[in-house]
């Protein structure tokens, strides 16, 4: 094993285990680097992307106490032992998998990893102060790009409007954040993407009514790893107050657009806002009032792009169109424009 890195690291000596494991992988186009020893699997046990770990091998492995990693998973051929789960605790692992009923599993992980689709875009909204319009925004960038591709819009706000009642899906079934909450381990990209409501390429996850508990910090992390492996684009609606879960979002993203009330006190909110978030974000400005150059001086952040109110957006909203209308207004143009700095191929 002389690369730097790979994709999949198959811990096994097996010979039936590799084999199904190998044809699985190899329907995706994926070949699996394999380790026949235990110490052979802890020298390149850091390189790659995804670990499987033979139920024959885990137990000798686990003595060897391997450092924690993410994407380690526990596969046996046949009903999987309770000694193996505590071989699994050691490694890290964060599932334990019995190949028949898992083949369908494994077989989505080996198509992920073999999509040549590069990760996509994080845009992430924040609202300056309250009643910015940030989730409006939000779902303008979303509409926008879904034009160019795949777009996930996740609305982490549980206290906003609604991303999928802005959107005019909130009658559409799918997938919310009360059925992630308490999840762990790998999300598939694909079953995401299949999973939650949608219109065309434009998909939106958000909240099904009151949750018992909110998602974590590894949920929310999982999930936009799992949304960039199947979108073009993410476009992360925020929160204004800013906790451990959304932090961990922050980290993730390629952009983060601050919306700011062009008034003395959405600005002065907004200027705590960035102060917070240590200088992170340029500015979006909604409505009239204070000219963009008042409003970055106030706030010490770059202004990217002035947006007017739009007549006629409430009446799009109620109609179930989302703000929107055709890609035409001064929303569309101004979302546009903002897309551009991300990916210059969506500035048409």
């Amino acid at each position: 094993m002389t690369d730097p890195g790979f994709t999949v690291l198959l811990v096994s000596r097996d010979d039936a285990l590799l084999d199904e494991v190998q044809r699985l992988a190899a329907a995706a186009g994926v070949v699996p680097e394999v380790a026949g020893q235990e110490a052979v699997a802890l020298r390149a046990w850091g390189r790659a992307e995804v670990v499987l770990v033979g139920a024959d091998l885990a137990d000798g492995l686990a003595l060897l106490r391997p450092p924690r990693r993410a994407g380690v998973h526990v596969v046996s051929r046949g009903e999987a032992q309770g000694w193996l789960f505590r071989s699994a605790v050691v490694l890290g692992a964060e599932s334990v998998l019995e190949l028949g009923a898992a083949a369908d599993w494994l077989g989505q992980l080996f198509s992920e990893l073999g999509d040549p689709r590069p990760p996509g875009r994080v845009l992430a909204v924040m609202p300056g102060s309250g009643g910015a319009g940030a989730t409006t925004l939000a779902c303008a960038l979303a509409q926008v790009g879904s034009a160019h591709g795949p777009v996930l819009l996740m609305d982490t706000d549980p206290l906003g409007p609604g991303a999928d009642r802005v959107l005019g899906l909130d009658g559409v079934p799918g997938l919310r954040w009360d059925a992630l909450a308490g999840t762990s381990g790998r999300l598939s990209g694909a079953s995401l993407r299949d999973s939650v409501p949608r219109r065309g390429q434009l998909g939106v996850l958000t909240w099904g009514g009151p949750l018992e508990v909110e998602p974590s910090a590894g949920v929310l992390r999982e999930t936009l790893e799992a949304a960039r492996r199947a979108h073009d684009l993410v476009v992360v609606d925020l929160p204004r107050r800013a906790g451990p879960a959304t932090s961990e979002l922050l980290t993730r993203c390629d952009r983060l657009l601050v919306v700011v009330r062009p008034t003395l006190t959405g600005v002065a909110a907004a200027t705590r806002q960035v102060a917070a978030l240590e200088g992170r974000g340029a500015l979006v400005v909604r409505g009239r009032g204070l000219s963009p150059e008042t409003v970055a001086r106030a706030v010490g952040a770059e202004v990217l792009a002035e947006v007017p109110e739009q007549r006629g957006m409430e009446e799009s909203v109620d109609l179930g169109l989302g703000p929107v209308r055709g890609g035409r207004g001064a929303l569309g143009r101004a979302a546009a424009r903002l897309l551009s700095t991300v990916d210059r191929g969506w500035a048409a």
